[in-house]
């Protein structure tokens, strides 16, 4: 039965415990009695690795940088559910790149909240509040970083924030921050997979910003063999490797067609009216596990001479054909979109078929790739170089494509780059087209 007082391990025990040989350890648990091996169980510090506890000292942030698998979310998880039943917090913020998010890794996850918790103090989560009661009143707040107004009234004592590498609007950091100003010593715990954006960056240089770093292969003992063999080995050796195996922070890539300094000095947090909106899809050949995506960019560009474009939306996936044409049928009529374009190499009249199958009376034009993707991609990324395209947010995956794309890309190892090849189609549908990339050709609804 739920108490109003967490159960306790004496944390002196369990720091023995922890530094034991296996043997010696086991032996000791084996005699406890029932009651003790309970508490024993949910006794984090027991189990953990010293890279997933939060480390001494007087830092504002902890940021935990770390490949995929490593065990960052249960760091999180663990670390909020000792500042409740240790440290007396009350009033904590829960953040993740999106609400869905929030729910589905950092509440009701394997290594979420609820997962972690002592049965006997178990917290109960209220979705239609967005939020976590613990039995001592104790309360954590859901929000998405995808709104980050909803971060500007509350106020928080302590927060957890996920894959803050991810967030489409970084704003919402600084509106989580605003907030953190109850208590005596507010705190922010960041787990995420690390991009180099400028903000992650920017804490990384902070003097209050207590690192840690960490890799899949920690973790190898709870993952199962066969990631290791076919994922993890397929990116050893690659950029894109150290980024998520290893967790480090990869800055640009030689002869890319992109910088990041580029993206974030051009990134805005709202797009003007538009005088022209498409919706450009790149179809995968099949949706097989494993498969390339498919993928499927908003962009729209104003009406002044030169233009200037935006990226709107990235929602590439691997999909069934059935299931990215209701995506991109709901994205044009979302975006008010004056059409739908699609590359036809590969699927021919298919996707139009697919697309009219959801919804007859969208506008669409398929076009034709007669060059390569890096030859159709150049003029793309001299209109980013002319500071002539925003992105509307952060596109976490897209840009990490785009800041890869290189001539000698090797697409066995990184894939083929459907979402840069989506935002090319779409690029050059609004604005590469007349030489010198002045105004682009009319696009309206009424065209076929």
């Amino acid at each position: 039965m739920s108490t109003s007082v967490a159960p306790q391990c004496d944390l002196a025990i369990v720091t023995r415990l922890a530094c034991l040989p296996d043997d010696e350890r086991h032996g000791i648990v084996a005699a406890m009695t029932t009651e003790e091996k309970g508490r024993y169980l949910y006794a984090w510090r027991a189990w953990a690795r010293p890279s997933q506890v939060a480390p001494e000292g007087d830092w504002r942030t902890w940021l935990l940088l770390s490949g995929r698998g490593f065990g960052k979310t249960r760091a999180g998880g663990e670390w909020v559910r000792e500042q409740v039943e240790q440290e007396g917090k009350m009033r904590i913020a829960l953040v993740a790149p999106t609400a869905a998010d929030t729910r589905d890794t950092m509440v009701e996850g394997e290594s979420g909240i609820l997962s972690v918790s002592h049965p006997d103090f178990m917290p109960t989560y209220y979705p239609s509040m967005r939020r976590v009661v613990w039995p001592n009143g104790a309360q954590a707040t859901l929000f998405s970083a995808d709104k980050p107004d909803r971060l500007r009234g509350p106020q928080h004592e302590v927060a957890w924030c996920d894959e803050l590498a991810s967030w489409r609007y970084p704003e919402a950091w600084d509106m989580l921050l605003f907030g953190l100003r109850l208590g005596v010593n507010p705190r922010v715990v960041v787990t995420t997979t690390p991009r180099p954006t400028r903000l992650i960056k920017g804490l990384i240089a902070k003097a209050s910003t207590a690192v840690t770093r960490g890799t899949t292969y920690e973790n190898a003992a709870n993952l199962a063999p066969e990631f290791f063999a076919d994922i993890v080995a397929a990116y050893e050796g690659t950029n894109l490797g150290r980024q998520e195996i290893y967790g480090e922070v990869i800055e640009d890539i030689a002869g890319a067609l992109w910088t990041r300094a580029w993206l974030d000095d051009l990134r805005v947090s709202k797009a003007p009216d538009l005088a022209r909106v498409v919706v450009a899809i790149d179809p995968a050949v099949t949706s097989e596990p494993g498969s390339d995506e498919t993928g499927i960019v908003v962009v729209g560009s104003d009406d002044s001479d030169p233009a200037v474009g935006y990226v709107l939306d990235d929602l590439s996936g691997r999909y069934k054909p059935e299931e990215w044409a209701k995506i991109a049928v709901d994205a044009y009529y979302r975006h008010k979109a004056d059409r739908i374009i699609g590359e036809a190499n590969n699927g021919g009249d298919l996707i139009e078929s697919v697309l009219r199958t959801v919804d007859p009376n969208i506008a669409y034009r398929k076009v034709h790739a007669s060059r390569g993707k890096y030859v159709r991609a150049e003029p793309v990324s001299t209109l980013y170089h002319r500071g002539r395209v925003h992105h509307v947010g952060l596109f976490g995956v897209l840009e990490d494509q785009m800041c890869n794309f290189t001539v000698d890309l090797d697409r066995k190892i990184m894939g083929s780059p459907d979402r840069v090849d989506a935002l090319v189609w779409g690029m050059w549908a609004l604005m590469v087209g007349r030489r010198g990339f002045g105004k682009p050709a009319a696009i309206g609804r009424s065209a076929a």
